[in-house]
């Protein structure tokens, strides 16, 4: 009795506190991008506090908590662990139904009991879910801090406490009183008590991908965990997580006649009878068979007018009649590849396809990922560093060489703009070449933050020429350590770029092209700017998108990210979970897209500026106030450049047509409705490379890499290698 008082007395202070300290904000910033920090937590009055704990939070996870965490997951299975974690989930029944009580949301608390008295029974204790799997009612997330937010209790400013990195005055009121309602927090005897320490371990272990990803990816770790913080409470309290709400929500946003189906297995009827949701692929076959052959004036048929079928069988004289119509501008823009059945949306949306490109077995394991039995592939993959410049951090870059043969070809990848060496695209493409019989290193992109730290002091990345000159040095450099560590003799090597990484590729074959250094067999590149500035303009125009509805970000914001959630869970459940088009509206592809581009751009400002600025507030302040072509302005434009239109020509794949048109170790892939390219844009590249580029009729930037057609290309790519590699 005398602990619940002192529980309590913890708790009404905690709620004293949250509301007295939330009684003066400060001025909400007026910058060209959204500070998602502010919009869902306010001013962090208690920063310089909060950044201490923080980094005293990563050491102790890192020296203390992760061991534990990885010691349990070695011994116990993945299933095993799902079983506990569903026992524990159990267990925590009371607080959810007072929590449901006191914001009288009674059918929630109809279903929590059910719930509880069916997976208590039949689901042994919780083991098992057949209250979702059987009555399809799914779990909430429910807890205190939720009904506190319902009783219009302030959160007060946002708190880093030891061992719990996110959190408020009212946050830790909550979790006091979870606590409270937790039946096993009575338990007495020394052995339930280390099988209450047994279930917390466990549950705690599932942060740990979570808490690796935030340490690795990001230049910043704690901003990033506040935004995720903020985002995800937000989305708790709005109940946007509760299929019913998020798909309620989504109507009065979109509107009460917009059918935006959630249980994405089902095709939606709307999208079946909407003739805005056009199949490009069949139009484009339609226009051109119903047009009638007719000669130019050379004598020869031109495409446009061309029928589908005689273009087809036109074998090798197929490509000469597409170039010659490149030469006329008014000509249409052809796909040497038709992608039936793609269903496009808008390109911002359909780019976003890409995080489709996935293969399933490239970290299946019956462990969990931080156990030590977990031999999945993409644990399997090694990571060491180099160092490019005296005085400078080195280079982290990720490898796996084949074991049968040391003379084996090396695939090096370079990803798309900012993304670092653990991109899950990355692993995916180094599975594949793999398979084929590569060695592969993974690079992180030039255009990014591990990478400008790197490199000699002052070096800015973002001019492809200059870009590619650091990657040949470093690429050099790698290959020496893996030749002199692993006694490898790689008879072939290949690059595979996609988007800013195809482009610095095609610039390092440039150059190689010009003084060949590296012996680089063939580069392959997906979807590289034709243009860098147009494109960073249209990345620009894009990440403004979200001033279009500003009184409403918050929710919109949070609806978003709620859907992006619900298609993860649905990923992680059903192993055969596919998904033919994406559930988001233009402007929340936007929001999506504005948000990952813009937060790559504020990694690499931060990385250059951290050292310069005292005040990580101010810096971030002109960091929401920074687009791409502001970034250009202050750190690219050099003697004898003084516009950023003076960077167009030296930026763009115009600058290496020498190479493009007189080469022939590189192949490109391209979607006709890439919306970082213009159609002139296109036409033009293909007068270059004639058939060493291919384009597709769909998939807008990077949105047609899932599918059968492209792999195929693609496997068919890199299967030419050495007989001794196949053997």
């Amino acid at each position: 009795m005398k602990a619940n008082l002192q529980i309590l007395y913890i708790i009404f202070i905690l709620l004293f506190l949250s509301a007295g300290i939330c009684a003066a904000e400060d001025a909400k910033p007026d910058c060209k991008y959204p500070d998602y920090v502010y919009e869902y937590l306010g001013n962090d009055k208690f920063e310089k506090f909060n950044r201490k704990m923080f980094n005293f939070n990563l050491g102790l996870n890192k020296y203390t908590i992760r061991p534990v965490h990885i010691l349990w997951a070695s011994i116990m299975p993945q299933y095993g662990m799902d079983r506990i974690k569903g026992i524990a989930t159990n267990i925590e029944y009371p607080a959810r139904l007072v929590s449901t009580l006191i914001q009288k949301d009674f059918k929630a608390s109809r279903d929590e009991t059910v719930r509880f008295l069916t997976n208590s029974t039949i689901g042994l204790g919780g083991m098992f879910d057949p209250a979702k799997s059987w009555l399809k009612i799914p779990p909430s997330n429910e807890n205190m801090e939720q009904a506190f937010e319902k009783c219009k209790i302030k959160s007060g400013p946002y708190l880093v406490v030891p061992v719990i990195n996110g959190t408020s005055p009212r946050g830790l009121a909550g979790r006091a009183l979870d606590a409270a309602l937790n039946p096993s927090c009575y338990i007495a005897t020394p052995v339930l008590a280390l099988v209450k320490a047994g279930l917390l371990v466990n549950r705690t272990s599932y942060m740990q991908p979570v808490i690796k990803m935030v340490e690795s990816t990001f230049a910043d770790p704690y901003d990033i965990a506040r935004k995720f913080y903020g985002v995800e409470n937000y989305i708790k309290y709005k109940n946007y997580d509760r299929k019913d709400v998020l798909d309620t929500a989504v109507q009065l946003m979109n509107g009460r006649d917009a059918v935006e189906n959630l249980d994405y297995q089902e095709e939606p009827e709307l999208v079946k009878e909407n003739s805005d949701w056009m199949n490009n692929a069949e139009n484009l076959s339609e226009n051109i068979e119903s047009e009638k052959n007719v000669s130019d004036s050379a004598g020869n048929l031109s495409a446009e007018k061309l029928p589908l079928n005689q273009l087809v069988n036109a074998g090798e004289d197929a490509d000469k009649i597409v170039l010659n119509s490149y030469k006329d501008e008014n000509s249409m823009l052809m796909a040497d590849e038709l992608l039936f059945d793609y269903h496009p949306q808008e390109p911002v949306t359909d780019s976003m396809r890409t995080a489709l490109f996935t293969l399933p077995e490239v970290d299946e394991s019956i462990w969990a990922e931080i156990s030590i039995w977990n031999r999945s592939f993409a644990r399997r993959i090694r990571t060491s560093k180099v160092n490019v410049s005296e005085g400078r951090e080195d280079y982290k870059f990720r490898y796996i060489l084949q074991k049968r043969t040391k003379t084996s070809p090396l695939a090096i990848i370079f990803p798309s703009i900012g993304e670092g060496i653990m991109s899950s695209h990355s692993v995916i493409l180094a599975k594949m070449f793999y398979d084929a019989g590569f060695s592969v290193v993974i690079l992180g992109s030039a255009f990014q933050w591990e990478f400008a730290g790197s490199m000699p002091e002052g070096y800015r990345p973002g001019i492809p020429a200059v870009d590619a000159d650091y990657l040949k040095i470093l690429t050099g450099k790698i290959l020496t350590y893996l030749s002199s560590k692993y006694k490898y003799n790689f008879e072939e090597k290949f690059v595979f770029g996609t988007s800013f990484g195809a482009l610095t590729a095609l610039f390092l074959a440039d150059k190689e092209y010009k003084n060949n250094t590296l012996n680089i067999t063939k580069y392959i590149a997906v979807c590289p700017p034709v243009d860098l500035i147009y494109a960073m303009e249209q990345v620009d125009r894009i990440a403004g998108e979200w001033n279009k509805n500003p009184d409403n970000l918050k929710d919109r914001v949070a609806v978003t990210a709620a859907k992006i959630i619900r298609i993860s869970q649905q990923k992680d459940e059903d192993k055969d979970f596919k998904i033919d088009r994406l559930p988001f509206t233009e402007y929340e592809a936007g929001l999506i897209t504005g948000f990952i581009m813009h937060q790559k751009l504020s990694d690499l400002i931060y990385t250059i500026e951290r050292a310069n600025t005292e005040d990580p507030k101010e810096l971030y302040a002109r960091i929401n106030d920074t687009s791409y072509r502001d970034y250009a302005q202050k750190y690219l434009l050099t003697p004898p450049y003084q516009e950023i239109e003076d960077l167009q020509y030296i930026s763009s794949l115009y600058s290496i047509s020498d190479y493009l048109e007189n080469a022939d170790n590189y192949i490109i892939f391209h979607s006709i409705n890439d919306y970082l390219t213009t159609p002139s844009q296109l036409k033009k590249l293909k007068l270059y490379t004639g058939n060493k580029s291919v384009y597709l009729d769909n998939g807008a930037h990077l949105g047609f890499m899932y599918r059968d057609e492209f792999l195929q290309m693609l496997k068919s790519e890199i299967s030419i290698m050495p007989k001794t590699a196949r053997n």
